[in-house]
């Protein structure tokens, strides 16, 4: 999909720069897919102590 972006030119070479990426598309792919990827560690890390595990995981695995 084409889309129109304003994005100041430092910004986009330091990108570039930073993802060894060898076109601004690229380098702009490689951004949001770091972001995506931070954003869900995030989500997974504010879950800390808040899930609970049995121990019971294998009688129900083997009980099938």
């Amino acid at each position: 999909m084409k889309t129109t972006l304003n994005i100041p030119n430092d910004l986009i070479k330091e990108a570039m720069t930073a993802s060894d990426s060898r076109t601004k598309t690229d380098a702009v792919i490689a951004g949001l897919k770091e972001l995506i990827r931070q954003k869900k560690i995030e989500r997974v890390l504010s879950s800390a102590g808040k899930l609970e595990f049995s121990d019971k995981w294998e009688k129900s695995r083997h009980g099938r």
